[in-house]
């Protein structure tokens, strides 16, 4: 039996805890894997490699992903199914473990309707994909983020400053909410709650009025800014858009009704990138290791996840039919804490 696996879409932290898992249960059984690489790229023409279980040692606390990764897509950038054949063919896979984010998941749901068999495994910081209670990356960039916001307090401190710090979560606030508890910020901006640009303006001011000079604000690239419009930043080169650069707006909102000095920080790619954590690293072997049961089972189209402390398999096609947004209960839960 031959199973292939990649890594689709954006990077993050635990990609190749994720592979190692894979091929470590895979050739224990007996059976090949080959590494496509660069994605679906590849997949659509080009080369691949087998992976033996010497070539993942050592990758546990490696960050990004040895096979590369890309957004091109079979449906958008190809024929579909029939743009996959012939690497398929070559390299004989029954199977594709797909590791990626809910766009790769759901190009991964329709191929396997279109009679691909695959498993897919959740990876992505947004922490949006359906079906699982966290996605592989999402604890790292949240901590990514705890360690800025805890350097860019002490220097708004420092200088009386407002610091309005826009992280990732194009539709979820996940990493916003996480990281602005974790991190004492004084307000969150989310897209699925409504901010109240006047209100969040009049409370930076009274804070400051009762003493507190300084103060941390956390908004999501998707949250909508003081136009009531997401920030739009044109397309990728894959003709994907592409958003962020809310936070200036949302600097100039809150320096127009406080009169404070407030400093915008983008920290982009930064929540991507680097080693995982101990948490990603163990999550990603875990979700690796059930995948490769999966496709050995012969169960495709199927989904491994968290569920409590267990990594369970669900179905991919209900994993992907909507996003995993945040619970406006659970942002109401830590407003308690902020201000």
């Amino acid at each position: 039996m031959s199973i292939g696996v990649l890594t689709a879409g954006g990077d993050c932290p635990g990609l190749n805890a994720a592979i190692r898992g894979v091929v470590a249960r895979a050739t224990a059984a007996g059976a090949d894997v080959v590494g496509i690489e660069a994605g679906w790229q590849r997949l659509m023409g080009g080369t691949s490699r087998r992976l033996t279980r010497d070539d993942v040692r050592g990758i546990l606390g490696r960050g990004g992903t040895i096979l590369g990764t890309s957004r091109i897509d079979p449906y958008v950038h190809g024929d579909g199914l029939e743009s996959l054949r012939n690497s398929l063919d070559i390299y004989e896979i029954e199977t594709v473990v797909v590791i990626g984010g809910d766009g790769s998941l759901r190009t991964a749901a329709r191929l396997q309707s279109d009679g691909l068999p695959v498993v897919g495994v959740p990876k992505t910081i947004d922490n949006d994909i359906g079906g699982t209670d966290v996605s592989l990356g999402f604890h790292t960039a949240v901590q990514i983020v705890v360690d800025a916001i805890d350097r860019l307090t002490t220097t708004a401190e420092s200088h009386n400053r407002v610091m309005v710090v826009e992280v990732m979560g194009r539709t979820a606030g996940w990493i916003a909410l996480a990281a602005g508890m974790a991190g004492g910020a004084e307000a969150i901006l989310v897209p699925e709650v409504e901010t109240d640009y006047a209100d969040l303006g009049r409370r930076i001011k009274a804070r400051h009025e009762e003493g507190h000079d300084y103060s941390i604000v956390v908004v999501a690239e998707g949250a909508p800014g003081p136009s009531g419009e997401v920030s739009s930043a044109g397309v990728d080169q894959f003709g994907f858009s592409r958003i962020g650069g809310v936070c200036n707006a949302v600097a100039g909102a809150i320096e127009g009704v406080t009169g404070f000095e407030a400093r915008p920080v983008i920290l982009g790619y930064l929540q991507r990138g680097g080693s995982p954590t101990a948490f990603d690293r163990i999550l990603g072997t875990r979700l690796g290791i059930k995948a490769a049961e999966l496709a050995l089972e012969g169960a495709t189209g199927m989904m491994t996840a968290l569920r409590g402390d267990q990594i369970v398999a669900v179905d991919l096609e209900d994993a992907v039919s909507q996003p995993r947004l945040l619970d406006p209960d659970r942002y109401e839960d830590a407003a308690w804490f902020l201000a």
